[in-house]
């Protein structure tokens, strides 16, 4: 184990990011996800002299980063950040990248999922990635359907996909590591049907019962199956119930954990999110971000099927 994570983090700072000497590299990292900061950390030392900032875990997924650690962000030219919480759709990321910074975020890492994950070919995951972007990218609308009774449509008109391809070599570029998906902000209030979620739910895990969300003109009415999430989205304001997301997974080494950072990139599965969408085209600023995943679904973009109960057809 202690080799393969070793050549792991070797492929994020060498093959998806290409840090070159002499860059400014932060690492940004809580005690939860600690022994993945320190594995990046080393494999750094032999190119440049990274900087290692501890901060303590978030409470939710896109909750800010102190202030201090913000500010170094925006001074540094690559920033790696594996945290329990997700920073991805956060303000100090999306400001960094703004200043020019490149870089990857890694919610929840394992070391085992880093093993498993990041030892693909990103290659061919980039090219499988563009295509299905460029398909969202066109599409005016996309359906998703299930045997679990998903029955939703949204819409995508005048929205540009993005590629979380995990190859990161410009100034101002962000990918989630471990990658591989397409992705894009449906239109805020058009989104209406139900969502069987069947796979994981940030920030709950793994689904054992389906749990049922009812859409109605972008927002969440109604969310069956799991108390916690029936509690959690109560307590949230009208901005943090929009479905802001439509995900297509990407890459076959990923598998269903419960994980959510991995389970988002499994190969035929698609997730939607609720909340903040503001760093990838959307309009809906939010003070958080939470995916749900649908393992098998059928997705229609305008009239065309393009997967299949999971299969991709293109």
């Amino acid at each position: 184990m202690n080799s393969q994570l070793k050549k792991a983090a070797g492929i994020v700072v060498k093959n998806c990011l290409g840090v070159k000497k002499g860059e400014k590299v932060v690492v940004v990292t809580d005690r939860l996800c600690r022994p993945v900061g320190v594995v990046l950390r080393d494999a750094l030392r032999s190119i440049t002299d990274p900087i290692f900032i501890e901060i303590e875990p978030r409470k939710i997924h896109g909750e800010e980063p102190p202030e201090l650690v913000a500010h170094i962000l925006k001074q540094c030219d690559v920033f790696i950040m594996p945290t329990y919480y997700s920073l991805s759709h956060t303000k100090s990321r999306i400001e960094a990248n703004r200043h020019g910074a490149r870089g990857a975020t890694m919610p929840g890492i394992t070391t085992d999922v880093m093993v498993r994950t990041l030892n693909a070919d990103y290659r061919k995951i980039a090219q499988r990635t563009r295509k299905v972007a460029h398909l969202l990218t066109k599409a005016r609308k996309a359906t998703i359907r299930n045997d679990n009774g998903t029955q939703l449509e949204l819409t995508l008109e005048r929205r540009r996909a993005h590629i979380d391809t995990g190859i990161v070599r410009n100034p101002g570029e962000c990918s989630n590591l471990p990658a591989g998906e397409a992705y894009i902000a449906p239109v805020e209030d058009k989104s209406n049907g139900v969502a069987v979620i069947d796979g994981s739910f940030a920030p709950v895990g793994h689904i054992r019962k389906d749990v049922i969300v009812g859409i109605k003109n972008g927002k969440i009415i109604d969310i069956r199956g799991n108390k916690t999430l029936k509690t959690m989205f109560k307590k949230y304001g009208k901005r943090e119930k929009v479905l802001c997301e439509l995900g297509i997974g990407t890459n076959p080494k990923a598998k269903i954990t419960g994980n959510v950072l991995e389970d988002e990139k499994v190969f035929g599965s698609i997730h939607i999110a609720f909340g903040n969408n503001v760093g990838f085209g959307g309009r809906n600023k939010a003070r958080s971000h939470l995916d749900a995943v649908i393992k098998k679904p059928s997705v229609w973009l305008d009239e065309t099927l393009i997967l299949e109960k999971g299969n991709l057809l293109i």
